[in-house]
């Protein structure tokens, strides 16, 4: 008899469909033994930890040999993971209170640093920030190899599975992740992880289809079983009927071709029928994304989070170390700008030296966090700025200020670059004759309701919808309570968005949007329609972007914004996002507007 049929909803981190043979591997967390010590015992199980660290960087170091095969983005993301992994085994504070524990709590060292790691997990938990989520990603895998380690407890590697193998586990690391081989595996699932850790950023960059989150799934599926993974939608299906397998395979196909000419479009500018021209952007977390913006023909980088140089480290990066990054980000970018946000942190801890000033709030969402921070921490904004100032001497670059929501907050670090660039040209240092452009984030309705006295003081905007939204709606998306009704299409989050792109039109500034809305191409006709002529996405989602807008006319997308802008039901708003995307639906919407128009000359007549 047959095996039934069974699917299973996870989360798509990499988009694709594998067809398959399960292989289940033993990848589950381990249980850090735990027993008290003697003071006499103490300097014994520091010595038993070091030896532990020095053999977790022998292990990192000969990965770094393995993974010399790999090629583009998946070569570059793996790269910083294992220095990442390798800075934080030389003297973190992972490492350090380790130590601290064994000595403080007298505790064998694996219960040390299982304890360690609580820690740090505890200082990101009252955090919604699936970037800062995914650097605690980080903090847990190096607290795995350390326990696998002292437990003498090593994880197999996947060198010999069977070929069309599709790879199920409570958990993948990115390092299993990133020397997996795709002439033998097609796929993988997991009981953890999310969109934005690196196993998902390497299961994109390697073209592998995943699917996370899938609690318990190992104990689901067993060995030898047949699998379908959508790692778009997220579904999981487990010995699928031939109907099913035929459905997936077409789907396969399709998606082949469709990513063929998605390609095709890398080189060709994204203008509407009606040539509107709209720069995209891409997002950067991390320096080694920069390929990507040649890769998918981006404009510029809209956004480059500058958190990556201060994190996993128990010093501050200084303005030299900056300088650098900067300037070879700057010089691969080939003259197109790369836009800069000022260190947007506060309660979130990512060192110790940051800790030490932060403070104590109960919401870190309204506390010192970003701009705030910066403007109480001179010392380390004027490190970032002359960093920026002397980058902006070999290319494009702007510089954008985080949570933004007074004048003032904009005219304060104005008076600090106009007291640095002197300094720094007495120093010797080469600047850029007219200083790079200084712009604003739009992320709290203050900022937007204000946008008109903004512009005043900033050379051009960028709106974040994903804070614009949160603190629009006080809706927390990391609370499952509340999560649902999380909404960019909310009239009061458009308005906003509409008073921004308004306000940056008089005064003749240019506006860029870098949230999740600029990337779905859902929006991207409404997006047009208010006036956006810039917007800043993942790498991956601006092909899908471009051919939205090289399909669209920008008249017919601002028929569609009139219309939704005086609509207040949710519900209608969707609707009518949802006709315009219809190719017969945009003609709608084009139509009504030549009725409006063929109505106002008829009266001015």
């Amino acid at each position: 008899m047959r095996a039934k049929e069974r699917r299973f909803k996870g989360v798509g981190v990499s988009p694709g469909i594998a067809v398959g043979t399960a292989y289940v591997a033993d990848r589950g967390a381990l249980r850090a033994p735990e027993y008290r010590i003697d003071k006499s015992e103490v300097a014994a199980e520091e010595a038993r930890f070091t030896a532990a660290v020095a053999a977790a960087r022998e292990q990192l170091q000969a990965l770094q040999a393995k993974a010399s095969s790999l090629r583009g983005a998946a070569a570059e993301e793996f790269g910083y993971l294992l220095d990442a992994h390798l800075h934080m085994l030389a003297g973190s504070r992972l490492v350090r209170s380790v130590n601290a524990i064994i000595a403080k709590e007298l505790v064998n060292c694996e219960a040390a640093v299982a304890r360690s790691v609580e820690q740090i997990e505890g200082d990101f938990r009252a955090l919604d920030d699936p970037y800062m989520a995914a650097r605690l990603q980080d903090v847990r895998e190096v607290g795995m190899r350390l326990l696998r380690t002292l437990m003498s407890r090593p994880v197999a590697g996947f060198e010999h599975v069977p070929e069309g193998s599709i790879i199920v586990a409570d958990e993948i690391t990115p390092a299993d992740t990133a020397l997996m081989d795709k002439g033998r595996i097609e796929g993988f699932v997991t009981a953890t992880g999310g969109a934005e850790g690196h196993t998902a950023i390497m299961a994109r960059s390697l073209g592998l289809p995943a699917v996370l989150g899938l609690a318990g799934i190992a104990n689901e599926i067993h060995a030898g079983a047949r699998l379908v993974v959508d790692g778009g939608e997220g579904v999981v299906i487990v010995n699928p009927s031939a109907a099913t397998l035929r459905v997936y395979e077409a789907r396969r196909a399709a998606a082949a071709a469709d990513r063929a000419k998605l390609a095709a479009l890398t080189h060709l500018p994204a203008t509407t029928l009606d040539g509107e021209e709209i720069r995209l952007h891409i997002n950067m977390e991390l320096p080694q994304e920069l390929a990507a913006a040649a890769r998918v023909g981006a404009s510029g980088v809209g956004l480059l989070r500058s958190e990556f140089m201060f994190m996993n480290r128990p010093d501050l990066p200084d303005e030299e170390e900056q300088y650098e990054i900067l300037r070879t980000l700057v010089a691969g970018m080939a003259g197109r700008p790369l836009t800069v946000r000022t260190l947007d942190v506060g309660g979130d801890k990512l060192a110790d030296a940051l800790n030490a000033s932060s403070g104590d709030g109960g919401n870190p969402a309204l506390g010192l966090r970003a701009i705030r921070y910066a403007l109480k921490n001179r010392q380390v904004l004027e490190a970032q700025l002359a960093a920026m100032l002397r980058a902006a001497a070999h290319g494009p670059l702007r510089i954008l200020l985080p949570m933004i929501s007074t004048v003032d907050e904009v005219s304060e670090v104005r008076a600090v670059m106009a007291d640095l660039a002197p300094r720094l040209r007495r120093r010797g240092a080469d600047l850029p004759e007219v200083l790079p452009p200084v712009g604003v984030m739009i992320e709290v309705p203050a900022a937007a309701l204000a946008a008109d006295s903004l512009a005043r003081v900033a050379d051009f905007f960028s709106i974040g919808t994903n804070d614009l939204t949160m603190y629009t709606l006080a809706i927390d998306r990391g609370n499952e309570q509340v999560a649902h009704l999380y909404d960019p299409m909310n009239p009061a989050v458009l308005r906003l968005v509409q008073f921004t792109t308004e306000a940056a039109r008089r005064a003749g500034i240019p506006v860029n949007i870098c949230g999740e809305m600029a990337g779905d191409e859902r929006f991207t006709g409404l997006l047009v329609g208010l006036g956006l002529r810039e917007m800043s996405m993942s790498p991956l989602a601006l092909p899908r972007v471009k051919r939205r807008l090289r399909n669209l006319e920008a008249a017919a997308a601002r028929a569609l914004a009139e219309a939704v802008m005086t609509t207040v039901d949710r519900s209608r708003i969707a609707r009518l996002v949802e006709t315009f995307n219809d190719a017969v639906g945009q003609r709608i919407f084009a139509a009504g507007q030549d009725k409006r128009r063929s109505r106002t000359q008829h009266i001015h007549i």
